[in-house]
């Protein structure tokens, strides 16, 4: 599924990287923390978190996932913002919290898992 069909069947804000929502989104991933996101998300998954901070964007650069989405109605810091445009990565939000934006990403298809 597309990155821009999640954004609006979900009514996500998109933050910035409009240009890259064609990115296929081959799972989900939820997690507030870098090192899980790191040992276990993989290359395609969309990362649902509420860290605003920079470091979220070089995680998501470095395991070449196809965004990230703000839960609980949390915007990005600025200089996470100017980092995710130098690196085209997708930044959306939701005012949704965590559980039920995973719920609704589930009940798409978007599963956690290969299986």
């Amino acid at each position: 599924m597309k990155l821009a069909e999640i954004a609006e069947r979900l009514d996500l804000e998109v933050h910035c990287c409009a240009d890259r929502l064609d990115r296929e989104v081959t799972r989900g991933y939820a997690s507030d923390l870098m090192s899980d996101v790191i040992a276990r998300a993989r290359e395609g998954d969309l990362w649902v978190t509420l860290q605003v901070h920079l470091n979220v964007v070089a995680v998501a650069v470095m395991k070449g996932l196809s965004g990230v989405v703000f839960v609980n109605g949390r915007e990005p810091e600025p200089e996470t913002l100017d980092r995710a445009r130098d690196e085209g990565l997708p930044l959306l939000t939701s005012g949704l919290p965590a559980f039920e934006l995973v719920g609704r990403l589930y009940a798409m298809g978007v599963r956690g898992t290969d299986r």
